[in-house]
């Protein structure tokens, strides 16, 4: 897994930004963003908030907590559902084994986007349908 500082240099290379230009869109000074590349310094939680919604990501990428850089999890399952870590490590190998199909260049980012949130869709579907097939049954007043 990534370090902050290296997720934030990859982020912002991938928009073709340089320091400067991304240290003005946050409101830095450029030695500040320098500092949090090279894990020197440690963004504040309201800064990290600002780069994930930014480069379109979770808090936990930028972190490295994860490698999913933003995971998607229909809110009908959040709704009955809580999201445990375990779900989630579980939905993380599951989508790593799944971008394994789109490792070449071939399929464009848009239908890549279409197709991720298609199999997150099913994937949260499936853990849906096993949680009601293997859900312990509620004992009754008469047994």
């Amino acid at each position: 897994m990534s370090s902050l500082g290296k997720r934030i240099k990859e982020l912002r290379e991938e928009k073709g930004l340089s320091q400067i230009e991304l240290a003005k869109l946050l409101n830095i000074s450029n030695t500040t963003l320098s500092q949090y590349e090279t894990n020197q310094r440690v963004p504040s939680d309201e800064i990290k908030i600002k780069l994930a919604e930014f480069f379109n990501c979770s808090v936990d990428y930028l972190l490295g907590r994860t490698d999913i850089r933003n995971p998607y999890i229909p809110e009908e399952y959040t709704q009955k559902h809580k999201v445990t870590k375990r779900d989630l490590m579980q939905y993380e190998d599951f989508i790593k084994q799944a971008g394994i199909f789109f490792m070449n260049d071939e399929v464009a980012e848009e239908d890549k986007e279409k197709l991720f949130r298609d199999i997150s869709e099913l994937f949260w579907k499936a853990k849906e349908m096993n949680k009601k097939k293997y859900a312990k049954k509620k004992k009754t007043k008469t047994e």
